[in-house]
């Protein structure tokens, strides 16, 4: 049986969606004229009208049908789903409102800590354990988002929230049985109808950006569907060739490319205190990594614990 881990194909897939999520920032500043909330609108509908299109030349149709008959007579799935929807709604809106508000470095603050906060649903939603190391790495994160909390004058909700939705969005798509070509397809379904509403509302008001601004703001708008399944589709193809161990790996390079863009691209101030933050969260996070490395255990034999992590 052929190494996952050692796939090239599928290392190249997965850590080209993480360099594609890294860079989004780029492209919502490009339309930065817009609101968040149009920008949104039209990245909702312009995202399932190409997974759309993907689905009829994958010819997945048939899927698609079949899924939509269990999507309805299912209560369980049709929640998990729902929320999903709204979850991953709110997280693009945080997103790219925190972009466009010159907030970039805290949006990369959000995708460091995401590792930390899924792990903490899982220890209180789903009763999981930690081991001594992952207890010593969030205790370590802790005083770095405290550390910031104290230089703000309140707490990076913008960080939090991002993490918290995002890792919220992880959980209930954990409850719905479709892939992720499906499951985004269904997500977007769900607030289609609102999001044309509203662009339908700002475009008859004379407010809407589409069509009136310049030709490129409009194409880009339009590019938002791309832009958002693109890095999805060559995740979920990367994710199948390789590792979950790698995966965890490679997840840093899009806040890592988000931290760079905010202090060298868009000039935002990165205080000597938020360098010390983020090196108590770097830290945390090698900390959390090699935790569940088989060398960690040679190196530091463990006791046993009720906090002993499951095997």
């Amino acid at each position: 049986m052929k190494n996952r881990e050692n796939d090239s194909w599928g290392i190249g897939y997965a850590a080209a969606s993480y360099v594609l999520w890294g860079f989004l920032p780029l492209y919502w500043k490009a339309v930065k004229g817009v609101s968040a909330h149009e920008i949104l609108a039209h990245r909702i509908i312009w995202c399932f009208l190409f997974m759309i299109l993907v689905l009829l030349i994958s010819r997945r149709t048939g899927q698609l049908s079949t899924s939509l008959k269990r999507l309805f007579r299912s209560w369980p799935i049709f929640l998990s789903v729902f929320a999903s929807s709204l979850l991953i709604s709110a997280n693009w809106f945080i997103y790219i409102w925190a972009v466009n508000t010159n907030r970039v470095i805290e949006t990369s603050l959000g995708y460091y800590i995401n590792p930390l906060i899924v792990v903490l649903l899982g220890v209180f939603v789903l009763k999981e354990k930690l081991n001594r190391w992952q207890i010593i790495s969030f205790f370590l994160a802790f005083i770095g988002v405290a550390i910031l909390t104290v230089q703000y004058g309140h707490v990076p909700w913008v960080a939090l929230s991002l993490a918290l939705s995002f890792g919220l969005y992880g959980l209930t798509k954990k409850l719905a049985p479709f892939d992720s070509v499906i499951g985004l397809t269904f997500e977007t379904m769900f607030v289609v109808p609102f999001a044309f509403i509203f662009l339908l509302y700002v475009q008859v008001k004379g407010t809407g950006a589409f069509m009136a601004d310049a030709p490129s703001v409009s194409f880009l708008l339009a590019g938002a569907g791309v832009a958002t399944a693109l890095p999805l589709l060559c995740f979920a193809e990367g994710a199948k060739r390789i590792t979950l161990a790698m995966v965890g790996f490679l997840q840093y390079i899009a806040p890592t490319i988000m931290l760079f863009l905010g202090i060298f691209v868009f000039n935002e101030r990165f205080s000597k205190v938020q360098f010390v933050s983020f090196l108590f969260i770097w830290l945390a996070l090698i900390l959390f990594s090699l935790s569940r490395a088989k060398f960690m255990a040679h190196l530091f034999p463990k006791r046993k614990s009720s906090f002993e992590a499951r095997s």
